[in-house]
Formats: structure tokens, sequence, C-alpha cells
């Protein structure tokens, strides 16, 4: 599996203009190299999760890979 932060720079590139809900998560995530690392209080599961909640209006075939790799990880 690739580091989040490795996925977030993906996002960022691949995502011109996020939905402004994702921005925090997506920002955490660039911060995090794994899904079992903290992030302040919360746990890097729950950004990626809450990030995948936030990022509805993200689409294509790049969104559609990413969001089922965080998913993956996620199981």
């Amino acid at each position: 599996m690739r580091p989040i932060n490795a996925i977030a720079r993906e996002i960022a590139q691949d995502w011109r203009k996020p939905y402004f809900g994702a921005v925090p998560y997506l920002q955490a995530m660039s911060t995090l190299d794994n899904i079992n690392e903290p992030y302040g209080y919360d746990s890097g599961e729950s950004i990626v999760r809450y990030f995948l909640c936030n990022a509805s209006t993200w689409r294509g075939d790049n969104a559609r890979r990413i969001k089922a790799e965080l998913k993956e990880m996620l199981r």
C-alpha cells in the first residue's frame, strides 16, 4: 500500500478545486504515512473516512481508483 501522504499529493494534483469540506482532511492526509497514525486527537482511519464522506463531488477515473484504494485501506 502507498503512503497516505503520496495519495494526498495525487488527489491534490487531480482535484483542482476540492470541495471545501474535504480540504481539511486532504491537508491532514498529507501529513500521514499510514492509516494507523494519529492526527491530533483523531486516528488516521477517521481522517480517511471523513475525507471520503466529503469527496463525493470528486469524479472521474482517478477519483474512482483512488477512492477504492482508500476504502481498501479501511478494511
